[in-house]
C-alpha cells in the first residue's frame, strides 16, 4: 500500500494574509519489527508534531498528535497521513481536544488519510473536536484498509462548551468519510451543517438537542460478531444506535455534553476490543 505524500500546492481562499494562517502536514508510517511496532517514517511541517511517550505492552505503538498552533482558525489547512504497514499495531490519538475557532470569513480545511496493510491494526482515536460559534470547517477522512487488516475510527464533535453556556448559533461544518477495503468502497458518509446550526441540532431527526455527537466505525474480519455486545451498553444520559454489515460495525452516538459522550465511547471501545489510549480516559 503506497502513501500519497503531500500535494505540492494548496488552494485556500485568501481573505486573510497568508502569513497568519497555519498550514500543517504530518506523515507517520508504522512498521512491525519482531514483536513490537515502531515509527518507521515521520515527516512534520508547520504546527503539527507527533510524540511517542513510551512503548505499550503487547507490541502496540501509541502516537500522540500535537497542534502547536493551539487550535484551528479560518483559513488554516492541516493534513494527516497515517499508515500501519504489514502486521503493525498502531494507535493514534491527540494531546487534547482540537478547537475550531470562530472564522472571520475563511474556511478551515482538515484532511486525514489512513492506511492499514495486511495483518495490521490501526486505531484512529483523536480526542474531541470542539466547534465554536461562527466556525467554518470542512473535514475529509479517506481510509484504505487491506482485506486482512482491521481499523477502528472514532470522531467525536462537541458544538459549543456546555459548561460555559456556549452554543453554536451559526456556522459551517462539513464532515466527509470514505472507507475502502481492498480498493473497494464499503462506507461513504457526509454530514453538512450550514447556517443556523443550533436549530438544526435541535430537530428530533438530527440530534434532538444534543450538542455532543460521535461516529465510531470498525472494519475487521470479526466486526459483525460484536454488534450484540455493543448493544448491551446501558448509559441513561446518552443515545446511540449500532448496525453491522459486510465486515464493518457503525455506531452513532448523541449526548448532552462531552463527559457523558466520553463515557460511552470508552465503553464502546472496550466492547470492540480496541484498547483506549492513555490520553483518552476520564
Amino acid at each position: 500500500m503506497s502513501v500519497n505524500v503531500f500535494p505540492s500546492e494548496i488552494a485556500v481562499a485568501a481573505t486573510l494574509p497568508a502569513a497568519i494562517r497555519a498550514k500543517g502536514r504530518l506523515l507517520l508510517v508504522a512498521e512491525r519489527i519482531g514483536a513490537q511496532t515502531f515509527a518507521r517514517r515521520i515527516a512534520e511541517e508547520g504546527p503539527l508534531r507527533v510524540r511517542f511517550p513510551r512503548l505499550v505492552t503487547g507490541g502496540r505503538c501509541e502516537a500522540i498528535l500535537i497542534n502547536t498552533a493551539g487550535g484551528v482558525a479560518g483559513g488554516d489547512w492541516l493534513s494527516f497521513e497515517i499508515e500501519a504497514s504489514e502486521g503493525a499495531d498502531l494507535c493514534v490519538t491527540s494531546q487534547a481536544a482540537e478547537k475550531i475557532y470562530r472564522s472571520s470569513g475563511d474556511q478551515a480545511e482538515l484532511s486525514v488519510r489512513l492506511g492499514a496493510e495486511r495483518g495490521a491494526k490501526l486505531a484512529w482515536l483523536p480526542q474531541e473536536t470542539i466547534v465554536f460559534d461562527r466556525a467554518k470547517v470542512a473535514r475529509k477522512l479517506d481510509v484504505d484498509v487491506a482485506a486482512e487488516a482491521s481499523i477502528t475510527i472514532c470522531e467525536a464533535v462537541i458544538f459549543g462548551r456546555a459548561a460555559m453556556g456556549e452554543r453554536v448559533a451559526t456556522g459551517y461544518f462539513s464532515d466527509r468519510w470514505r472507507i475502502r477495503r481492498g480498493g473497494r468502497l464499503i462506507f461513504a458518509d457526509t454530514l453538512k451543517l450550514a447556517g443556523e446550526v443550533d436549530p438544526i441540532l435541535a430537530l428530533r431527526a438530527v440530534a434532538h438537542g444534543a450538542s455532543a455527537v460521535a461516529t465510531i466505525v470498525q472494519v475487521a474480519p470479526d466486526a459483525e460478531a460484536k454488534v450484540d455486545r455493543v448493544r448491551t451498553i446501558s448509559l441513561p444520559e446518552v443515545e446511540f444506535g449500532v448496525s453491522a454489515f459486510n465486515g464493518l460495525i457503525i455506531v452513532r452516538a448523541l449526548a448532552r455534553n462531552g463527559f457523558e459522550l466520553r463515557r460511552l465511547i470508552l465503553a464502546i471501545l472496550e466492547n470492540l476490543e480496541t484498547p483506549a489510549p492513555r490520553a483518552f480516559t476520564l
